[in-house]
């Protein structure tokens, strides 16, 4: 058997809950043994695989490290060091997770570089000491940002630098129904699959990290995030009002 473990400090256990899910359930096809325990000043993941199972095993660590750092990490390191303008909620949200998303490959090249999978990986320890390049990286964005804040106070330029770094995202997926079944609460069809409903702040964070080619969005009312999304995704989306569910009976064979 072939065995790593992960830690992770203790006061941040909804991370190491998040990384014990994703890897039980992406390693639960190669019978890898996925165990979490809890103890100061570590939650500690520990995995066991079979040895030819190994390659396998670490393309997805590697998939599942990278993405909490890309994500996690870098959502802490915006909000201690950018500073916008005034904004509504849904707006700042959504430049920020822009920012998440910006040059994701080249994030996860510096971080594929620098791991190791031998023995034990204490991940705060390997984010401050061996990724010091990704953070350099991070604050020449954020500086950039910062340096244009006065700039960005106008509402039209800053949806305009959205739009440009929405655009420039890698498409993840080809396309995907948005639903209003509630005022402003929705729900995401992927490939048949319906999500969980949600508010508008969280639907456009996760239609920026799903980055479609299409968006067929059904929807009762305009209101802003209707507004911000026909602005950042401009002709990707492809906005149908719908006044009330009875309207709704033509898009269920997408529910399949």
């Amino acid at each position: 058997m072939w065995e790593f473990a992960i830690n992770v400090n203790f006061e941040k256990i909804e991370l190491a809950n998040s990384l014990f899910k994703i890897l039980k359930k992406d390693l639960s096809k190669f019978d890898a043994l996925v165990v979490l325990t809890k103890e100061p000043p570590f939650n500690k993941i520990v995995l066991a695989v079979k040895k030819e199972f190994r390659p396998e095993t670490e393309i997805v660590l590697l998939k599942t490290i990278s993405l909490v750092i890309c994500c996690y990490f870098k959502a802490e390191f915006l909000n201690r060091h950018l500073f916008l303008p005034s904004h509504d909620e849904i707006g700042v949200t959504a430049f920020k997770k822009a920012l998440i998303n910006f040059d994701k490959e080249t994030d996860y090249f510096l971080i594929s570089k620098n791991l190791r999978f031998e023995g034990n990986l204490y991940l705060e320890s390997f984010y401050e000491f061996k990724l010091r390049k990704l953070r350099e990286k991070w604050e020449e964005l954020i500086k950039l940002a910062n340096e244009n804040r006065d700039y960005l106070v106008s509402v039209d330029a800053f949806n305009d630098l959205l739009k440009f770094l929405i655009d420039n995202l890698d498409i993840c997926k080809d396309e995907i129904d948005v639903i209003e079944e509630e005022d402003e609460h929705y729900y995401v069809c992927d490939e048949g699959k319906k999500g969980e409903m949600m508010g508008s702040s969280a639907l456009v964070s996760l239609l920026i990290d799903l980055s479609p080619q299409k968006i067929n969005f059904y929807y009762k009312n305009e209101n802003h995030a209707t507004d911000l999304l026909k602005t950042i995704f401009d002709r990707r989306i492809n906005l149908k009002a719908c006044s009330s569910l009875q309207n709704f009976s033509n898009i269920t064979p997408i529910l399949r």
